[in-house]
């Protein structure tokens, strides 16, 4: 398993990192994390999938990302002045993490500034992918939206399995696109007319990729 954070290191100090880590497990629908707390860690994701959420100034949530193995998440609460959490991340079926202590985290940065650059990139990232996330809602009509959604989520639960099963609701699908139930199902009835999709109880299987992708403009 590779992560962007330990990108800059050498076999033998990845080795070191993550033999320092602690390994974690969590079952579906139990909360890793709530927005507001104390701040003591950094997780990498090696199995499993988790929802990330925000609560805006109406008390209302938006899910703004889904993590996959290879993943990770935590690091943005420990460079923050107030060290507090600024979402709540769930796991969304069985899932494992490796946690990097906020002590051990810091004194891998020490050793290894490069890790801390590697962290200012993957802050840039993220902030870009929010920003375009936002020109998508003020611009891009919800079809696309959720075909960009899917396409990002079938590249996550790709395996050697054809088709690709993305066990998401429609619901889940309308919170991650920024839509309504009604108008999502609506969206998606329309693949399932061209056949590149098919929808069944709680989840949405992609038969063609390629012309979804392509739909989504990726």
């Amino acid at each position: 398993m590779e992560w962007p954070l330990l990108a800059g290191l050498s076999d033998l100090e990845r080795r070191d990192v993550l033999a320092a880590a602690r390994r974690r497990r969590f079952a579906r629908n139990e909360v890793v994390c709530h927005a507001g707390d104390s701040a003591d860690s950094i997780h990498l994701v090696t199995s499993g999938h988790l929802s990330v959420r925000v609560t805006l100034a109406t008390g209302d949530t938006a899910l703004i990302n889904i993590l996959g193995p290879g993943g990770y998440f935590g690091e943005l609460a420990l460079l923050r002045a107030d060290g507090h959490r600024t979402a709540t991340v769930t796991a969304l079926e069985p899932t494992e993490t490796l946690v990097l202590s906020s002590g051990a985290f810091r004194k891998l940065c020490e050793r290894h500034p490069e890790v801390e650059r590697s962290m200012t990139t993957m802050l840039a990232d993220r902030i870009e992918e929010l920003s375009q996330r936002l020109l998508e809602s003020m611009y891009v009509g919800l079809d696309r939206r959720l075909y960009r959604r899917l396409a990002d989520l079938a590249d996550q639960y790709a395996g050697e399995e054809v088709p690709v099963t993305i066990p998401f609701t429609q619901s889940q699908l309308a919170d991650l696109a920024g839509g309504t139930r009604p108008s999502v199902n609506q969206a998606l009835q329309r693949l399932v007319d061209q056949g590149i999709v098919t929808v069944g109880r709680g989840r949405v299987e992609v038969l063609d990729r390629a012309r979804l992708s392509a739909k989504a403009g990726q």
